[in-house]
């Protein structure tokens, strides 16, 4: 039977262990919270986060680090990203002590979806500098359009799994396929997590057209250009430009702009509608990536010299205090260019 430790306990890591479990597959649920893992297990539901589903008897949940990663298979990292740090730390020191393989597991992987805001580092780039050096080429990152509720309703979903070696990819593809949960794989794992990173930007971007009251043509445009923005960046990466027009590129960027489960889109509909970046942040209980994303791409736009304007005025309305009214006149008033030609051979 396979073994995976699933760290975090959010809306999507729940659904991820539940998928797991329902599997067959030996899946142990990890919460950073003493009582709030006691709570879980002993009603099997999680309330607070993906309320309404049960998790099945199998799926074992904890708060013991080390029980969730000693002698298994995958290690799942589905923490906000300005925490993964932290337990990759953790989970480092937990391992350590483990003799080389087979009891070390195969594949780390990253299904969080940010960019450190102070290293400017991708979730892998943050694991592989955090996790024991024997694990180095075994990460991956699972992204796409993927709302947990929908998925915990068994709806059909296509997400992307990315990593350095066709053959791992390949491993955690079947891993987490199911009838509804589609799997396709990527050798792009820099570009896989770009496009989960960055399209939360635009998603905020989205979220204030439509709460300023602009239709359909605004966010289509939005959607279009901001697709521009994250290529931009992707290619001055190395990234592949066509993973930008798949699943963990186009895919969750159309469903980020446009879903009402959008965390993002809803940060964004606040602002368009008047309020304060901080009342907003304090009514919710989930993490909206986005907010703390934006800071990090505004910079690596700067020191990557590359042109994001819809970033760099969502950033302005974050942190600086512009009113999102001037943040569209601003954007609306650049000069007039060639569509194609900010794109790079």
């Amino acid at each position: 039977m396979k073994r995976v430790g699933v760290l975090g306990a959010g809306s999507w890591g729940t659904v991820l262990a539940v998928l797991l479990a329902n599997k067959g597959i030996k899946t142990v649920l990890w919460a950073r919270n003493h009582e709030f893992a006691k709570q879980i297990r002993e009603s099997r539901e999680n309330t607070l986060y993906l309320p309404g589903f049960e998790l099945p008897a199998a799926l074992e949940i904890t708060s013991d680090i080390s029980k969730t990663v000693t002698d298994k298979e995958v290690i799942l990292f589905v923490v906000p990203s300005h925490g993964l740090r932290e337990v990759a730390k953790q989970v480092s020191m937990a391992l350590d002590d483990l003799p080389k393989s087979p009891n070390l597991p195969y594949a780390l992987v990253s299904a969080s979806k940010g960019i450190e805001n102070r290293t400017l580092l991708t979730m892998t780039e943050i694991m592989e500098e955090m996790l024991p050096s024997r694990l180095s080429g075994r990460l991956a990152a699972l992204s796409g359009p993927s709302f947990a509720h929908e998925v915990a309703s068994s709806m059909p979903t296509a997400v992307t799994i990315a990593a350095s070696e066709h053959k791992l990819c390949t491993g955690l593809q079947d891993l987490f396929t199911t009838e509804t949960f589609r799997v396709y794989t990527s050798l792009d794992l820099m570009g896989v997590q770009l496009g989960g990173a960055l399209k939360n930007v635009i998603a905020i971007a989205s979220g204030i057209s439509d709460g300023m009251g602009f239709g359909t043509n605004t966010r289509a445009a939005l959607i279009t250009r901001g697709l521009a923005e994250m290529s931009r960046l992707g290619m001055r990466l190395g990234a592949n430009p066509l993973t930008f027009a798949g699943l963990a590129g186009l895919g969750d960027l159309v469903l980020t702009c446009t879903g009402d489960l959008s965390r993002n889109r809803q940060v964004g509909l606040k602002l368009g509608q008047g309020q304060s970046i901080d009342s907003i942040l304090k009514e919710m209980s989930m993490v909206a990536e986005g907010v703390k994303t934006t800071d990090s791409v505004y910079a690596m736009a700067e020191k990557y010299k590359v042109e994001m304007p819809i970033t760099n005025q969502v950033y302005r309305v974050l942190y600086q205090g512009l009113d999102p009214k001037d943040a569209v006149n601003e954007l609306l008033a650049r000069p007039p260019r060639e569509e194609l030609g900010d794109i790079p051979a």
